[in-house]
Order: structure tokens, then sequence, then C-alpha cells
């Protein structure tokens, strides 16, 4: 029996996953996440599981898979013995991707009552976690915090007999899944089952568990992945960090690009949940560029639509949206989660959205169960760039009127109090009210998170948004400026108002 107390499942939260320190390794960060805790975790889900659907343990059937962490296999055992423990049918899918457990619950022939996922993204080596699904999606904060407190009671109804432990390759099902609809979209006239032949395409996985994107999906496609790099599984995750959002991971693949002098390029995160991509020319297309290109196809297909973003995104992006695309830009809150679940709320009341999507490469459709699946985001990019072919045209023709910042920077100020939400909260009150009195300054109306700020002044000719972090005792600032030399106009006046404040570590904004 675990002896962990309550407070330190609790610690075991990250939102809606569950993530903790599995290896040692790192100063300061005592192993947390044990084959003990994990065989618990098991145990709790399966419980929460019957609960919620009113059945018991033994009746339901869930699949479980990792990523390449080095302490994914002994983890995933732990879990897989703890819900077999009280009856369940196990599924054990070896290396998966997040979206692919997502996809067992609700593919014919499996048709899983849950699905668990081991990773903990694009963090380091020695940490792990679990993300868990139904076919509703994935579970919910309050979910969460529902299982952890059945794993702190620790009274499980252990079954008589044992449930079973099966292996199954669901990858390759999930891969199928892809290229069929990549077959689909093109629908190529002369080579229907091969309609990405004559393109050269590489893929960066990181060494997460992306690499079956280039074997499984694109080469039965027809496409060229010659120099295609590190889609070996390595945990230690030793050529850089598997995150779109990393300047050196996606200096990677814009490299890999230009030597091979390929069609495009994509990279995934560790558990493929998130992508971005490169273009022939080597422009990297993430963060606004890649909401801008997935929003161009998805208003083709859905003229008048909705598109939610998180909060940070770009001035550009919104008149590329309203104006160019004549759709709408529902500006959001951080968070991926928070992203989807107000796409699905303006849906239910009757405002047409297809596009969820962060500018972390988190991107969610509605077609797609508005799951978050980076490979099924890279697949309609291919899609349409298929086509583009076909007509002569290029993938890059569909953003050529989105207008880019001249520059863009962030800074995260951190917080030394005890209470730093509520501190950090008062911060970003004064801040609208000093920006309210400023002649050239605007505050933005119909702002979901922290305070974001126009800034007129042809001088300065931008926006900054300071909001508190989802997590951590940090305000990070966003600036974006269309003129050389605004960004850092803008940051010298906020230095002289965030002077006033003792408890905020202003050094990132002094350089």
């Amino acid at each position: 029996m675990t002896t962990l107390r309550a407070t330190d499942w609790k610690q075991l939260q990250n939102g809606s996953d569950i993530r903790g320190v599995a290896l040692e390794g790192m100063a300061g960060e005592p192993v947390n996440l044990t084959p003990e805790v994990a065989t618990t975790l098991g145990k709790a889900f399966v419980t929460w599981l019957g609960q919620t659907l009113a059945r018991s343990p033994e009746t339901l059937t869930v699949a479980i898979g990792r990523d390449s962490r080095l302490s994914g296999p002994a983890l995933m055992q732990a879990v897989a013995a703890g819900m077999t423990a009280l009856g369940t049918r196990v599924y054990d899918f070896a290396m998966a991707s997040t979206p692919a457990m997502f996809m067992s619950t609700v593919t014919p022939g499996f048709d899983c009552d849950g699905a668990i996922m081991l990773t903990a993204s694009h963090l380091p080596f020695n940490r792990n976690g679990l993300k868990f699904f139904t076919a509703q999606g994935g579970l919910s904060k309050p979910d969460i915090s529902r299982i952890l407190a059945l794993a702190a009671d620790h009274d499980f109804a252990i079954a008589s007999e044992p449930g079973s432990l099966q292996s199954h390759d669901f990858i390759s099902v999930y891969a199928q899944q892809l290229v069929q609809g990549i077959r689909q979209g093109v629908n190529h006239p002369h080579h229907y089952d091969r309609p990405l032949q004559g393109l050269k395409i590489v893929v960066d996985a990181g060494n997460g568990a992306g690499g079956f994107y280039a074997t499984q999906v694109l080469q039965p496609l027809g496409a060229d992945t010659t120099g295609s790099q590190f889609l070996e599984p390595d945990g230690q995750f030793p050529n850089h960090v598997p995150n779109p959002e990393h300047a050196t991971a996606m200096a990677a693949i814009r490299q890999a690009v230009l030597a091979q002098q390929a069609d495009l390029g994509i990279i995934f995160d560790t558990d493929v949940d998130r992508a971005a991509a490169v273009d022939a020319q080597g422009r990297e297309l993430n963060r606004n560029l890649l909401i801008a290109l997935i929003a161009a196809i998805v208003l083709t297909e859905h003229p008048g639509s909705t598109v939610v973003t998180d909060s940070i995104t770009s001035d550009g992006l919104t008149q590329f949206i309203e104006q160019d695309l004549q759709g709408v830009h529902h500006r959001f809150r951080r968070g991926y989660k928070n992203v989807i679940s107000e796409a699905m709320r303006l849906n239910e009341a009757g405002q047409a959205c297809w596009l969820a999507m962060e500018t972390s490469g988190h991107g969610a459709l509605k077609e797609n169960y508005f799951l978050d699946d980076g490979a099924y985001l890279v697949s309609k990019l291919l899609v349409e760039l298929a086509r583009a072919k076909l007509a002569g045209n290029t993938l890059g023709d569909r953003i050529a009127t989105l207008k880019e910042p001249a520059e863009s920077r962030e800074f995260r100020l951190a917080i030394a109090a005890a209470d730093f939400a509520s501190y950090g909260t008062a911060v970003i009150e004064e801040l609208q009210a000093f920006a309210a009195a400023q002649a050239d300054w605007e505050v933005v109306p119909k702002n979901y998170e922290g305070v974001r700020i126009t800034c007129r002044s042809p001088q300065e000719d931008g926006w900054f948004l300071l909001r508190l972090s989802l997590h951590d005792p940090v305000l990070p600032l966003n600036i974006e400026s269309n003129v050389s030399g605004g960004c850092d106009r803008i940051r010298q006046r906020l230095l002289t108002f965030f002077a006033g404040f003792d408890r905020l570590e202003l050094t990132p904004l002094q350089g």
C-alpha cells in the first residue's frame, strides 16, 4: 500500500493531466511518480471510470500507451498491473501517440472505455505523466482531482480473477486512418493511392513517438522522406528538445529542409499532439503562421465560421482571419484545453466553430472530435500541399496577405509573493488603469485574459499583453510591434510602471 499523503497526491496534478518526477538525476527534484504510485493511479482510474459509466471495473476495457521516455516501460507495466488487479481488460499499445490513445476509444473493433497515455510532453527526461481519455475526450481538471482523491483513499475492490493484458499494434491502425484521410482529401486524378508522389517531405520526430509518421503515413502515400531525422525513440532526447516552440528544434528541421531541398518539413513534440512545419523556402510555419495557414484551409471548407485562438496571437492574424478570409477571430485564453473548451461552447451556443488552435502548436478541429492532434493537423497541410501542386500553386500562397509583426518578444516576470495570484492580479489591474491614462495606449475590449493594450504611437505601433501564468508564480509579458525598435520603446515605458512593484523580478525586462 502506498504511503503518500493526500497533499502529495494533489501535487501530481497539472491541470487536466498528472505529471511527476519519475527518474533521479536532477538536483532538487525527488522522485514522486514511482511504479507503486503508478499502480495506485491505474486502480484509481478504472474505479473512477466504472463510477462514471455505472459499470464495474471487471466489465471495462482500457488501452495504455507511452512515448519514448526512459521511465515509460516500468510505469506502463505498473499502471496496467493496477488496472488488471481490479479485473479490467487492458490493451498494451506499447509506443504510441497521445492522439492515437484517444482514437482507440472511438475506433470500431477497439471501442475502449478509456485510455491512458504515459507522457510529459517536451519536459526533461526525468519527468513523466499520465493523460486520460474517454470517448468524450480528455478528462477535465475536476476529473483528475477525483482520481487523485480515490488514489489517496486507497479503497479498491480487488477482483477475484485479474483482468487480461493483451498487446496490440494500434499505431498502425491509427496511421492507416491518416493515410485514408489524405487519399480522400487529395483525391488525386492519376495517383489516388499515392497522392504525395513527387513530393519530398522531411520529418523530425525529436526522438519522441512521431517517427511512425514518416514510415507508416508518408511513405505509403508515395512521399520521398529522405533526410528525415531523429525518428528513433530515445528518452534521453540527445539531439534537441522535442518541442515545436523551441528555437533549436525549429532550426534543426529548417536546416534539414534546406539541405534536402524538400517541399515541406514536419516536426512533432514528444507525444505528437503538437506539430509545426517549414516550407520549401525555409520559412518556419509555427505560431501565428501555422494558425493562419490552417485557418485558411478550414475557412475555405466552412466559410464565415469562427476560429478560436489563445490570447497572444497577433493583430495581423486577426486582420487576416476577419478581413482576408471573412471569418471570425475569437481570441480567448492561454491553455489548449481552454481554447478547445471555448470552441465547443461556441458551437453549443449556435456559433459555428471548426478550429481551435493555440500558438504552442496545439490545434483541434471539430471534424476530428476537437482532438489536439499534431499528426492530423499536418495531414491537413499535406492535403493542401498536394492540391496546390496540382494547381501549380504553393502552400505559401494561402497566407500571402498575412501581415507579420516586425518584432515580437516575451518576458517572464517572476512574482516573489506568497499569494502570487492575488499579487499578480493586482499588478494587472493597476496596469490597466495606468494604460487607460496614456494618450496613445488603448485597452483592448473583449479581452478574456490579463490586460491587452494597443499602442498607437507610430514609434511603437503594436500591442502588449500582461497575464498571470496558468500554473507558475509568473507574469508573462508579450510585446509585438510593426516597426523596428518598437518593442524596446514599449518595454522601456513598462519598466517605469513595473518599478513600483517590489515583489516582481524585473531583470528579464531590464536587458
